[in-house]
């Protein structure tokens, strides 16, 4: 794929982790706004499209050769990828980061108590919105799509669905994942871009770290379903 300054963000992201990499270097939000041209992401940011451009290049020529592309790997992989490693990951996390957030907020609430406490409800927010999330994907809508790719691999009618086409709940997935992404862009705002205060303790430190290992992965969990699993599911559909 040739990258220009009119290519989408989240195409970019779908050429390889690392052009994702790169984005997420750069504050580049590709996954709930991948739709954005990179010139438009760049000027937003205050970056020169070309070094950007120039910048990614140079990390998809360093890719390994036997990198997964999910742009057309088998749907049925790419769940089972999203689910093992960035389900799992949430399910894992969300309560250990949750403890530190709340520990933090009881421990040194008086010192920033606006921040602190807001924090404490945005971040409760996410995980419970994820955890329902996952749920959903996990026993609707992703059982669907694999469905789906198995009778049109096997030259057959599609299966219907209970929830007429697949657009419907890939909508509302959308909307939550919009949702998710203003959760994480307060969460970094809350705590000034994960700086650690001059009398932050090391369940403190350790918080800032989770949080920002979770945006991180979010991001790239987001980017695999809005821009390729679930325009890849839509087309199928569509094309059968």
């Amino acid at each position: 794929m040739k990258i220009e300054t009119n290519t989408s963000v989240g195409d970019i992201a779908a050429t390889s982790a690392a052009a994702a990499s790169v984005l997420e270097r750069y504050g580049i939000d590709y996954c709930c706004h991948g739709k954005s041209s990179l010139e438009d992401a760049c000027r937003a940011k205050g970056v020169s499209p070309e070094s950007v451009k120039d910048d990614i290049a140079h990390a998809i020529t360093g890719t390994p050769a036997n990198s997964t592309d999910w742009t057309t790997a088998p749907l049925r992989d790419l769940i089972e990828h999203i689910v093992a490693k960035h389900h799992e990951y949430l399910k894992l996390e969300l309560p250990r980061i949750g403890q530190r957030v709340h520990t933090v907020a009881r421990v040194h609430g008086e010192k920033d108590p606006a921040a602190l406490h807001e924090l404490e409800q945005v971040y409760d927010g996410l995980a419970e919105e994820m955890n329902l999330h996952m749920h959903k994907e996990e026993m609707m809508l992703f059982p669907a799509i694999e469905r789906s790719e198995f009778a049109a691999q096997g030259g057959g009618p599609l299966p219907p669905l209970p929830f007429g086409t697949i657009a419907n709940p890939i909508s509302v997935m959308e909307h939550e994942h919009d949702s998710a992404g203003n959760a994480l862009i307060r969460i970094r705002e809350l705590t000034r871009d994960f700086e650690a205060p001059a009398y932050a303790c090391s369940t403190y430190r350790a918080m800032l770290e989770g949080l920002k290992a979770l945006e991180a992965d979010l991001h790239v969990h987001i980017h695999l379903e809005n821009n390729i699993l679930f325009p890849r599911a839509i087309a199928l559909e569509r094309n059968n």
